[in-house]
């Protein structure tokens, strides 16, 4: 729960700044960006049209980055959710450069960074939960006091991580506010440091894991097995 509510403020604080930007984008969800496309063909904006089509592109580029580099669909400690961290925290860093120099680039790549964090989410959760948008959450909570009104059985597990994560886009949501209106696109460095330091945590625990997994291994098989065998054995089990 402590990861998720990280995302969420990573998300919040990128998606306020982004709404605070010049062309006031939405970067971490694209449904409002669906219906500007609609509305500014019938305006006759193609520029602006053609903008928010970009941003779109560039989301949907972040999922399949994510879609390529974790490669599975389940859930499983071994993966590479630090790589993708480190990705997203690089495409931070980009944006930022980039929309401090005035470039519309900087759009696509905090876009492209909500994207890859969002399927990375959908991935491990089984598309159970979201970090990048509060919809689907509160959508689940209203089901849940439904079904508690009627005296049905409620998961309070899912209702208390859907209030973490909704409470954890809010809090990013207050930070990128503020730190836009101090700092201007400044503000994204912290998201970008944020999911730095997250991503190199993963991997910390990914590699004591592995540390942990290999001494199990060599206890278990170290009086029966050969040592040419053993050393195979503890090998693989340190690459899973």
């Amino acid at each position: 729960m402590i990861g998720g509510f990280i995302l969420a403020v990573i998300a919040g604080g990128i998606n306020a700044v982004g709404l605070l930007s010049v062309h006031r984008q939405a970067f971490s969800h694209m449904t409002g960006n669906v219906t500007w496309v609609g509305l500014d063909l019938v305006g006759g904006d193609l520029a602006a049209a053609w903008h928010v089509l970009a941003v779109l592109l560039a989301f949907f580029v972040g999922c399949m980055l994510s879609g390529f580099t974790l490669r599975e669909t389940s859930a499983k400690l071994g993966r590479r959710y630090g790589m993708v961290l480190a990705l997203e925290s690089a495409l931070l860093f980009g944006a930022t450069f980039a929309m401090q120099g005035g470039l519309v680039a900087g759009e696509y790549l905090a876009a492209m960074a909500c994207g890859l964090q969002n399927a990375m989410v959908t991935s491990y959760s089984g598309a159970l939960i979201r970090t990048t948008h509060v919809t689907g959450m509160l959508t689940d909570l209203g089901i849940a006091l439904g079904h508690w009104m009627q005296g049905r059985p409620v998961d309070w597990r899912r209702v208390q991580l859907c209030v973490i994560l909704m409470s954890g886009f809010f809090v990013g949501c207050v930070l990128g506010g503020l730190g836009f209106h101090s700092m201007g696109y400044a503000a994204l460095f912290w998201p970008a440091g944020f999911a730095g330091i997250t991503g190199v945590g993963y991997g910390v625990l990914k590699h004591l894991d592995r540390h942990k997994m290999t001494a199990r291994v060599t206890r278990k098989l170290r009086p029966a097995v050969p040592r040419f065998v053993l050393k195979t054995l503890t090998r693989v089990a340190a690459e899973k």
